[in-house]
């Protein structure tokens, strides 16, 4: 059986990175991992035997560079590059917060799509993955413009899917709910550590390892079955407007 090849972006931290670790370690696939931070990078190799790229996806110039440099057939693109700026209200959020939300969560998403599709295409049985959030799904306060881009998101992948239906490319959503990574929510609140532990303060979050796992499950299908949305949360949150914290384990 041919060794199945995953390009992972997003790869030097958080999901992107148990990722690259579930594929290769418990999958057996060969793992092409993509971020912008190169010691990063060398030392998930050094981990997992991956191959590396330096790219970044919001530039056209390092996508085309990756499609160039990647080895092989690709058989699966897990597009998790993405991340949250600011918790703002509407009226007060920062409008290049917004751009930027934009062009990493919903452009680049696209762009390193757009790149690859020839090759899942070519392959015989592709998969594309998108890495979206239950913020695509349900909106909140003080996160518009996270939420927006991540409805924008959620968008792509529903048309890609009715786009490529006939071709044998898979397309997959998944929607995590609260994760707790070792950056994500110090991101959205400009390094500011302690806002960003109170988010998972009373709650059992889940982690990149239960994101990774998922991921792994859907791809791992036989390829006539297409898991089309898979929206993961803790057990306590229910939905957007409803977490329950300090609950009894």
């Amino acid at each position: 059986m041919e060794q199945l090849h995953a390009v992972v972006t997003g790869a030097s931290s958080g999901i992107g990175h148990e990722t690259v670790r579930v594929l290769t370690r418990d999958h057996g696939m060969k793992v092409t991992a993509v971020a912008r931070r190169r010691d990063r990078l060398d030392a998930l190799a050094e981990l997992t035997g991956c191959d590396v790229v330096q790219a970044d996806v919001t530039s056209q110039e390092d996508v085309d560079s990756l499609a160039r440099d990647i080895r092989g057939p690709v058989h699966v693109l897990v597009n998790n590059a993405g991340g949250a700026i600011g918790w703002d209200t509407v009226a007060a959020s920062s409008l290049d917060a917004w751009s930027q939300q934009y062009e990493l969560n919903v452009v680049g998403t696209v762009r390193v799509t757009q790149a690859l599709l020839p090759a899942l295409t070519d392959s015989g049985r592709g998969d594309v993955v998108v890495v979206t959030s239950t913020a695509g799904h349900e909106p909140y306060e003080n996160g518009a413009g996270y939420v927006a881009s991540k409805h924008a998101e959620a968008a792509m992948a529903r048309t890609l899917r009715l786009e490529l239906a006939g071709t044998g490319v898979r397309v997959i959503e998944i929607a995590p709910g609260m994760v707790r990574t070792e950056e994500f929510s110090v991101n959205r609140f400009a390094g500011d550590e302690e806002s960003a532990a109170a988010v998972y303060e009373g709650i059992e979050p889940l982690t990149a390892h239960d994101i990774a796992e998922a991921i792994a499950w859907t791809v791992t299908r036989p390829h006539h079955v297409n898991v089309d949305q898979l929206v993961i949360r803790p057990r306590e949150q229910a939905g957007a407007s409803k977490t329950v914290r300090t609950a009894p384990r």
